[in-house]
């Protein structure tokens, strides 16, 4: 009985600090994931950052191997140990054992070492735009997904809007001063606008979830679309070297280590040698020394140089031309970002403003009745406004996509994956 009566008066006071706690664990949200964040996760997350680093791991092995030297040959040589007349015996005949080791000319381990430093920096270069990819295409998930966001809360006003006319109609046809099919279609418009604000739901969650695939998370987070609304040009002006014109030019280097190779190639390598030799008649030992080179008659490797600095020639080339087009692409994203911004501030200053003060006249003579307006300018009047606001929000979806080409054009987060590549 004691232990009822006790629980009995805990009760309340559980339930009190239950009720208590519950509003605090409310109020916690979670913060809003902007774009620096989703771009740090996805570097954090990018499952090819193995494979670059493999890729980095591979080419200076390459170097290593680059620095050896040829190796040595250890032989024997048997003479006289068999055959007619005085050199049928065994004891006519000559053992040589020898020591050759060629020597290589012209830089020729050098010029390896020198190429191989340069596919390291290659693989390195590879891996930061392959980087920059990828935060290109997470900066665009997340455009999609603050652009679906933003268009939520116009669906949700399109709804209130439909409901609220929905309303007057029903007072209208109630008063016998509108037709009964006035009150369906006004039915009708509620429901194509609650399926709209719907889809619109699960478009945000969707890319919202496509999003967080770039780190392994769910839709489950909060994203803010305020960003979406800003419409400042981000000229990113004289730019020297993107991570792209970087690549291009440690591949050019590469080819002009390739040139001094092919060349080094072209210088024949002498072999020395060095033995003993064991004179069966007699048990004798002699020192021999000997040497040989190629003769550089035929094979001068001609072809293979020329190649090489066809090679080198043809990336000199393709850095010039990716500049060019580097300047033309991000002058053009420049001009549609500027005509995409002007767009957004005209209708937000004409034609906003000017379409809502058609729907409040209009709506305020459909609520006086006399027949100076109808249900169809009303909803016409309505359709104009959400229509101005959809199109504002393509534009700026359109400013922002442009914006995440010029930052990848420009290598603008080249600074936020370095080493990650390496990591």
């Amino acid at each position: 009985m004691p232990y009822r009566l006790g629980a009995r008066l805990l009760a309340p006071v559980i339930l009190a600090i239950l009720a208590s706690a519950t509003p605090a664990r409310a109020q916690t949200v979670d913060p809003a994931i902007d774009l620096n964040e989703a771009l740090r996760r996805a570097a954090a997350y990018d499952p090819a950052t193995p494979a670059t680093a493999a890729r980095i791991a591979a080419a200076n092995a390459a170097l290593r191997q680059a620095g050896v030297r040829p190796n040595p040959t250890l032989g024997v040589d048997l003479e006289n140990f068999a055959g007619t007349g005085d050199r049928s015996l065994l004891d006519q005949s000559e053992a040589t054992l020898y020591y050759q080791q060629t020597v290589e000319r012209g830089g020729k381990r050098q010029a390896r070492s020198s190429l191989a430093q340069a596919d390291i920096e290659i693989a390195r270069r590879r891996g930061a735009v392959r980087a920059l990819d990828l935060m290109a295409r997470v900066e665009t998930a997340w455009v999609e997904a603050m652009s679906a966001q933003a268009v939520v809360p116009l669906a949700q006003d399109r709804v209130a809007a439909a409901e609220r006319l929905q309303t007057e109609v029903a007072r209208r046809v109630a008063a016998a001063r509108d037709p009964l099919f006035s009150g369906e279609r006004a039915k009708v418009g509620v429901a194509q606008a609650r399926i709209e604000r719907d889809q619109a739901v699960e478009t945000a969650r969707q890319a919202r979830a496509t999003l967080a695939a770039f780190w392994g998370g769910g839709a489950q987070f909060a994203l803010d679309s305020s960003p979406l609304a800003r419409t400042e040009l981000t000229d990113p002006g004289p730019v020297w070297q993107t991570p792209d014109e970087a690549l291009l030019a440690a591949e050019r280097d590469s080819a002009a280590m390739r040139v001094r190779l092919e060349q080094s190639r072209a210088l024949q390598d002498p072999s020395w040698r060095a033995g003993l030799r064991h004179f069966g008649d007699g048990n004798d030992v002699a020192l021999i020394v000997g040497g040989s080179i190629p003769l550089g008659r035929y094979d001068t490797n001609r072809g293979n140089i020329e190649r090489a600095q066809a090679e080198r020639t043809a990336s000199e080339a393709d850095i010039a031309a990716a500049r060019i087009e580097r300047e033309r692409e991000a002058s053009r994203i420049l001009a549609r970002q500027a005509s995409a911004a002007a767009e957004v501030r005209r209708i937000e200053s004409e034609v906003l403003p000017g379409a809502q003060r058609a729907v409040d006249m209009v709506r305020d003579g459909f609520n006086r009745g006399g027949g100076a307006f109808t249900f169809l300018e009303v909803a016409q009047a309505q359709e104009a406004v959400t229509a101005a606001r959809a199109r504002r929000i393509d534009l700026l979806k359109s400013f922002h996509l442009d914006g995440a080409r010029l930052n990848r054009l420009t290598g603008r987060y080249a600074t936020l994956i370095a080493g990650s590549e390496t990591r």
